[in-house]
């Protein structure tokens, strides 16, 4: 009886070691239905609950798959590690040094275009420059932080 459930369970695709554990179980889970209610065959009972846990293991294994992970090293985090927060926040002072390098009309306006985010359009209406000499002016001025960032 045991063999049969056991070859059942192997057609199933489980492996040996897992097949005679498989019908273990099944044979526990047989023993305690059988304190309550009588079966017509036991032999029946006992195969269809031992292929039914080689299905459910089948399952779960498929599920974990997609779930287990090996190395949790590899799991991506976005979030910056301590030196990189360090990394970026001396990056952030060093620029708003050199902006201070800046004459005090092209860091306005690299200002306004960078951190209001105001059209050129916008800005040359409010400095009263043409919205090519604007332009001009952030391309240069970014050009300049660029380089004298450019050590980082």
């Amino acid at each position: 009886m045991l063999q049969k459930a056991r070859r059942a369970v192997l057609r199933q695709g489980i492996s040996e070691q897992d097949a005679d554990e498989l019908v273990q179980d099944a044979f526990l889970k047989v023993e305690k239905y059988q304190r309550t209610n009588a079966a017509r065959s036991e032999e029946a009972l006992l195969i269809t609950a031992a292929v039914n846990l080689s299905i459910d293991r089948q399952r779960r294994a498929a599920r974990l798959r997609f779930t287990e992970i090996d190395d949790l090293q590899h799991i991506a985090d976005a979030t910056p590690g301590p030196a990189q927060i360090v990394e970026q926040q001396a990056r952030l002072r060093e620029v708003a040094r050199q902006m201070e390098r800046l004459p005090e009309r092209t860091r306005r306006i690299l200002l306004k275009r960078r951190l209001e985010e105001m059209s050129y359009a916008e800005i040359a209406k409010s400095e009263g420059m043409s919205v090519a000499a604007v332009e001009k002016q952030v391309a240069r001025a970014t050009l300049q932080l660029m380089q004298w960032v450019s050590h980082w």
